[in-house]
């Protein structure tokens, strides 16, 4: 008995150090610095470039979606600006997730980053004290041109005072954060510039390096690394309650698109928001042109089919 007794005293001396050490390991690694390489971006004054970027910022990147708490739509509609203030509130798994002010105010927003530490963040996922980057925003390919002028207009905004909460991870999250979540950065060489047409070429750097289109249509673990076929389907996202599972997008018959023509696919897009609680940034997407829809339909057609099978709890 008294063996036993030690045995067990023992155990829970370990089990106690082995927590504690994970706990202070854990602690130690939230705000772990990152060295990465700053882009050679630069913002430009040119109202051509600017607007290039309101464009981009409103449509495609859909960045209102996750930067603003406003009915972006109306203010837009009535010819308004729509401030950028961030405090949109993510609940996940891993905590509580706010999106950053990303006007040019000073003190709560961008205003004192350069432009170098704005691309830096966009495109290898650092923060300029080094931190990481939630890998929310799927720039990380994006064009040097479309950057320049994304980075353009969120100067040009008029600097607004919010002060976001800061981000409230649980045990989980903190785990993650200290030993999966990493600085993302370019697969491959970055453009330099796109040209702006229907290709199918254009379409794939829409739906990858711009819109996101498989960051939700595809697989994913919980840090972002892709297990699915690309574009075959998303992992459910529970919004308000319901649940939704973002569909096949590829050219097999089990896809969401299979029997779509051209002006099927651009009219669904130009209905904007039709389900109130979508996850999907309909009314975004509705702005882009004529041409960018064009293309990305062209490109969903070139990619790989694949038969997925539907949810038994749908």
């Amino acid at each position: 008995m008294r063996r036993l007794k030690n045995v067990l005293k023992w155990t829970i001396i370990v089990i106690v150090v082995l927590v504690s050490v994970l706990t202070i390991t854990v602690l130690m690694r939230q705000n772990i610095k990152n060295d990465r390489p700053y882009p050679e971006i630069k913002a430009s004054a040119d109202t051509a470039v600017i607007a290039r970027g309101k464009h981009l910022v409103f449509s495609s990147a859909h960045c209102a979606d996750c930067h603003s708490k406003i009915n972006a739509d109306s203010l837009i509609n009535l010819g308004l600006d729509v401030p950028l203030t961030g405090g949109v509130l993510f609940d996940l798994p891993v905590g509580k997730i706010y999106s950053r002010n990303i006007t040019p105010d000073r003190e709560t927003g961008i205003g004192n980053y350069s432009d170098r530490e704005i691309a830096r963040a966009l495109r290898y996922g650092v923060h300029p004290d080094g931190t990481v980057v939630y890998d929310f925003m799927p720039f990380h390919n994006m064009a040097d041109e479309d950057l320049a002028a994304v980075i353009s207009y969120l100067r040009s905004q008029k600097p607004v005072r919010n002060d976001v909460p800061k981000h409230q991870l649980n045990i989980v999250g903190k785990i993650v954060k200290a030993f999966l979540i990493k600085p993302v950065g370019p697969a491959g060489e970055v453009p330099k510039k796109m040209s702006v047409d229907t290709s199918a070429s254009y379409g794939r750097y829409l739906a990858n390096n711009v819109a996101n289109c498989n960051g939700c249509h595809t697989k994913r673990t919980i840090t972002g690394e892709y297990i699915g076929e690309p574009f075959a389907g998303g992992g459910a996202m529970i919004e308000h309650g319901i649940k939704f599972l973002p569909p096949n997008l590829t050219p097999d018959s089990t896809g969401r698109m299979f029997n779509w023509s051209r002006e099927n696919f651009m009219n669904r897009f130009r209905s904007g928001k039709l389900i109130p609680q979508s996850p999907m940034p309909w009314n975004s997407f509705k702005r882009m042109t004529d041409d960018e829809l064009k293309a990305i339909y062209s490109y969903l057609k070139t990619i790989k089919p694949v038969k997925t099978i539907p949810d038994p709890e749908k």
